[in-house]
């Protein structure tokens, strides 16, 4: 099991202390991340929380699951690595196809009719 976390459902107006502040009742955070737009410069409103132990993890994850912080329900569970989600590239593989089969499939029928 990771150490890190990923959290969701981030209020924009959270900051990186207050997400550390949030878990540090749960264990030593070693690294509180949020994640911000490289265009915008705003919030993307989630983040990532690593913590010491894979067990102070697991506690953070069964405290802070489903846990207010400024005013929204928190989603917490482990940080899958990068390669395990779809990247930007396989996105677009899936849109790709059903884009092409709906402008496809739509002018087709057309046709027929």
């Amino acid at each position: 099991m990771s150490n890190k976390l990923f959290v969701g459902n981030l209020s924009f107006n959270t900051t990186e202390n207050d997400l550390q502040d949030a878990f540090a009742a749960h264990g030593v955070v070693v690294e509180a991340n949020l994640m911000v737009d490289r265009v915008s410069g705003r919030p993307r409103g989630f983040g990532f929380v690593t913590m010491s132990t894979p067990e102070e993890a697991q506690k953070a994850i069964e405290a802070m699951n489903g846990a207010q912080l400024d005013g929204r329900a928190l989603t917490v569970n482990i940080a899958r690595p990068k390669e395990e989600r779809p990247s930007g590239g396989g996105g677009g593989y899936s849109r790709g196809p059903r884009r092409d089969f709906g402008g496809g499939g739509g002018g087709g029928r057309r046709e027929r009719y």
